[in-house]
């Protein structure tokens, strides 16, 4: 069950958002990840619990940020209920989409698991609903994936597999990097792993 720390920035200017600190694990019913936010003064800021499917689909997510949470799941599309910081209101949503993206890096390994773009193949695009900051604003998104090289590293727990996507925001062409080892995000815009108290776990092939 890898467990470690994420530091975050804004990946336009490099300002220091905060850290996520982590822990996610694949079962037998697919793959969870928990996580807790800190501002950048150590402030608690919110959490991110999402579970998808052996598909990569989203089975259950729970965002809270700045006082507001939002729940949702893979139903028609992605549906959700975005609750108010009084929690006196919620406002529902749903659109055909395949699943959910934002600032955490979970998002980035859900949507990897969920496409599994062959090596060198053409990019496979998604539509995405993103929960932007501060306030888990919905937004409709479409990207572009594709898998763009996969690199073997020894290290002393085993070989350690490391694929590079390229990802292109379809709105505004915006192309970025994202550096996946197993469930672990290396490296992303505004995403750095800091700390990893164990190894990454491996997807089955044949999920």
């Amino acid at each position: 069950m890898p467990r470690g720390r994420y530091s975050l920035h804004d990946p336009h200017d490099g300002t220091r958002l905060g850290e996520e600190h982590f822990n996610c694990a694949p079962g037998p019913s697919g793959w969870r990840y928990v996580s807790q936010l800190t501002g950048p003064g150590g402030d608690h800021r919110g959490s991110v619990d999402l579970a998808v499917d052996e598909l990569g689909r989203p089975i259950r997510l729970e965002v809270n940020a700045a006082g507001w949470q939002v729940r949702g799941a893979a139903i028609d599309g992605v549906t959700w209920v975005r609750s108010d910081p009084t929690g006196t209101e919620a406002t529902e949503g749903n659109v055909r989409a395949a699943a959910f993206t934002g600032t955490s890096p979970a998002f980035l390994v859900a949507t990897a698991r969920l496409l599994r773009p062959a090596l060198g193949a053409p990019a496979t695009r998604v539509r995405l609903v993103a929960l932007t900051d501060p306030v888990l604003a919905p937004r409709t998104v479409d990207q572009a994936w594709a898998l763009v090289g996969r690199t073997e590293h020894a290290t002393d727990s085993g070989p350690l597999v490391v694929d590079e996507y390229r990802l292109t925001a379809l709105d505004t062409g915006e192309v970025h990097t994202v550096h996946l080892a197993g469930d672990v995000v290396l490296s992303a815009p505004g995403i750095e792993l800091e700390h990893l108290e164990t190894p990454p776990s491996v997807f089955p092939p044949e999920a």
